[in-house]
């Protein structure tokens, strides 16, 4: 097998209890050629110190201010040098041997693609790595497997930092249904997912920035809308259990 370069960002505020769990899941990885990078936004409760034993192991740690996540994740990706990137934010991680199954499935199929696996979410489980039926309707594919080759993003750009809660959607739809990046689906776990973050707590808000992307994009307003008004009476239970 080829070996490619690998550099995977971790962004994280605050989250002293999970980012030790997150940083052991890449290192562990049986990845030769491994680029770490962790955008830490000025923690206060001790999250810096934690990476800090490990440093030796990262490529880069940056600990400052930022405007928010998908800020910092861009930070992050400028920085990367790898030919491959992938973002595994603090409380989630990668199951053994992720990398490698990434770096096999660009080696078996070249060229302009986006990888996504499958994630285990925590409490509701096993989600599908690549959704066709959902390209155009809402999320298509989790951002935790999700890996981009360097090229990609130099052709269309990074993550909107205007978004506070759906920039990674923004970045699926446009590179995706815009600009036809083709998909590299592999049906394998790749990452376990977190749940109770800012996007599962603001529903209402997500569903707003969803429905903001496909506008931006060239939906039918009208149709959008439409889909929007039931998406949010649907989670209208989650809603009022998130407040």
């Amino acid at each position: 097998m080829k070996i490619v370069k690998i550099s995977v960002i971790t962004v994280v505020r605050n989250d002293a209890s999970h980012i030790e769990e997150t940083l052991r899941s890449v290192l562990g990885q049986d990845w030769p050629d491994l680029e770490y990078i962790v955008i830490d936004g000025a923690s206060t409760d001790g999250t810096a110190e934690i990476v800090g034993r490990f440093r030796d192991r990262l490529a880069l740690f940056v600990s400052e201010p930022d405007k928010g996540i998908y800020d910092a994740m861009n930070k992050g990706i400028r920085r990367a040098t790898g030919d491959i990137i992938g973002m595994i934010n603090s409380g989630d991680r990668y199951f053994p041997g992720a990398l490698a199954k990434v770096a096999a499935a660009f080696g078996e199929t070249p060229g302009r693609r986006i990888f996504w696996g499958d994630v285990q979410y925590e409490h509701l489980g096993r989600v599908r790595g690549f959704r066709e039926k959902n390209r155009y309707r809402g999320a298509f594919a989790p951002h935790p497997s999700m890996f981009v080759p360097r090229a990609v993003y130099d052709e269309i750009g990074l993550y909107d930092d205007s978004f506070r809660l759906l920039g990674d959607y923004d970045f699926m739809y446009r590179a995706v249904n815009v600009a036809k990046v083709g998909v590299l689906y592999l049906p394998e776990l790749i990452a376990f997912y977190r749940e109770g973050g800012l996007s599962d707590r603001r529903i209402a808000r997500c569903l707003a920035d969803e429905l903001k992307v496909k506008i931006r994009y060239g939906q039918n307003p009208a149709a959008a809308f439409f889909v929007y008004l039931l998406k949010l009476v649907k989670n209208l239970p989650r809603i009022a259990l998130a407040k």
